[in-house]
């Protein structure tokens, strides 16, 4: 192969890479969040934009059901549950989201609830097809994968003052790092 056509080869290829669009990023500290409209759980929907005129909102983005019940999720749902009274007195709702794919997405998602009583100010989501996960641009696409988890607080103007992505199974926000992010605003 000369010289030349190699050139032309690795011209063409870097012209093809300028022309890809730049992917969207999650929401970071300061910038507005979508919105979005997601089913509960237990029947009807849940639109932020609406949650936001109550006050700060939570975020919590899990993995769902990426073919098992994650252990890390359950994890950190456990765990954001169990201080519920410290959001309660924070005056913030939990918005949990749990995205899959649409067939099954519900009975997953009853099966994650099922030992876990989800108090006044916290909600179960769910993500069929992975609608606000790629709005956010959080989708984990790998095998057994469905969404990078990840927790965002957002003010009551749509703003998101707190942000953060897992890009592993673990190192999740706990509810304890989120309450003392809380006390500071």
């Amino acid at each position: 192969m000369s010289l030349f056509s190699m050139n032309h080869k690795v011209a063409k290829a870097l012209l093809a890479l300028v022309s890809v669009p730049l992917l969207a990023a999650p929401p970071a500290t300061g910038q507005r969040a979508p919105d979005f409209s997601l089913q509960r759980l237990q029947g009807g929907m849940v639109q932020l934009s609406s949650e936001l005129a109550k006050g700060k909102i939570v975020l919590v983005v899990l993995r769902g059901y990426p073919g098992y019940q994650c252990p890390f999720c359950n994890r950190q749902a456990q765990d954001f549950l169990t201080n519920a009274k410290g959001f309660k007195e924070a005056g913030v709702r939990v918005l949990m989201v749990y995205p899959g794919a649409a067939e099954g997405l519900e009975k997953r998602a009853n099966e994650f609830v099922r030992d876990k009583p989800f108090p006044e100010g916290f909600e179960l989501l769910l993500d069929p097809d992975y609608r606000f996960t790629r709005l956010y641009d959080l989708r984990w696409n790998a095998p057994n994968e469905t969404a990078y988890p990840s927790t965002f607080v957002i003010d009551q103007t749509g703003v998101v003052t707190f942000a953060k992505m897992s890009r592993e199974h673990g190192g999740r926000t706990t509810a304890i790092e989120i309450l003392n992010v809380l006390k500071k605003r």
